[in-house]
């Protein structure tokens, strides 16, 4: 029992640590790409669960996209927006906020939160 209770420490200790090197939105695949650097022998389904319990624990926050699968970052971040390339499809964080988001909500309307996400071509995209 003891060595299945260290594999998923070290399991989850490589996914987490996928998170923390990468600070922008993942997919699921993208984690278990990284993450199995780390650990090898790291499947998918254990990628998922691990991605459950992190956001059960509010240590993962969901990042969603139009017509996009579902995203995972870690939610201890300032709050900030995404860039998706065109190009490649990947995400990157945009740190901070415009300023005056309300502004743009109907007159006698309250807004309570708000995401945006700017779409482009990335560097690399734009370089290639």
């Amino acid at each position: 029992m003891a060595l299945q209770l260290e594999r998923a420490t070290q399991q989850r200790a490589a996914i987490l640590a996928a998170f923390r090197e990468h600070p922008h939105p993942l997919l699921p695949a993208d984690v278990h790409a990284l993450a199995s650097v780390h650990c090898p022998g790291l499947g998918i389904a254990t990628v998922y669960r691990t991605i459950k319990v992190l956001l059960a624990e509010a240590v993962l926050e969901t990042v969603n996209l139009p017509g996009e699968s579902a995203r995972y970052e870690l939610k201890d971040r300032p709050h900030h927006h995404h860039f998706q390339c065109r190009a490649c499809g990947r995400v990157f964080d945009v740190p901070g906020c415009p300023p005056s988001l309300a502004a743009y909500a109907p007159p006698g309307f309250a807004v309570d939160g708000h995401e945006l996400t700017l779409y482009g071509r990335c560097a690399e995209c734009l370089r290639g």
